[in-house]
């Protein structure tokens, strides 16, 4: 299970960011605990959630456990539900995501990972078009283009 902590839990982080028509900027920084994004996210990554941001199918989100609330998780949108939304984990040999617990209330998804900082600065968020784009011939034939702007393509189980 991936949990994600709180920047605050474990240091003093930079003021919250202005914008030039007042109100803060809805970004946090979150440091990932365990295996279950494996191999998007490993333990010790640090990084940056958009919190109300937009989610879509595809995108790497931060919500709290629907069975223990006061637990973040770093799970993937794969779709949604009557109920909710469905997370699973990347790392397809750990379990706890939606196939132990279910959907996922909306209200409990609090934000999208925009981006990995480290130990490699990574983009996990890229627009819809970027993505269609980074898998077409010319460019989704460039090794690795497509992963370093956060687009995963998962195996389907038949192979």
């Amino acid at each position: 299970m991936v949990k994600a902590r709180r920047r605050r839990d474990c240091e003093p982080g930079p003021e919250p960011v202005e914008r030039a028509g007042g109100g803060l900027l809805p970004l946090g920084l979150m440091d990932v605990s365990g295996p279950s994004m494996v191999p998007t996210l490993y333990h010790g990554d640090r990084v940056v959630v958009r919190y109300g941001a937009k989610v879509r199918p595809g995108a790497v989100v931060l919500a709290r456990h629907p069975l223990r609330q006061d637990l973040l998780v770093v799970k993937r949108v794969t779709g949604r539900r009557p109920k909710g939304w469905w997370l699973l984990s990347d790392n397809q040999f750990l379990g706890n995501d939606s196939r132990e617990y279910g959907a996922v209330p909306a209200e409990l998804v609090l934000g999208r990972v925009l981006l990995r900082l480290r130990p490699d600065p990574v983009w996990l968020a890229p627009a819809g078009w970027l993505e269609r784009l980074l898998c077409c011939w010319p460019l989704g034939r460039v090794p690795g283009l497509a992963a370093r702007f956060g687009v995963v393509r998962r195996l389907s189980p038949e192979l």
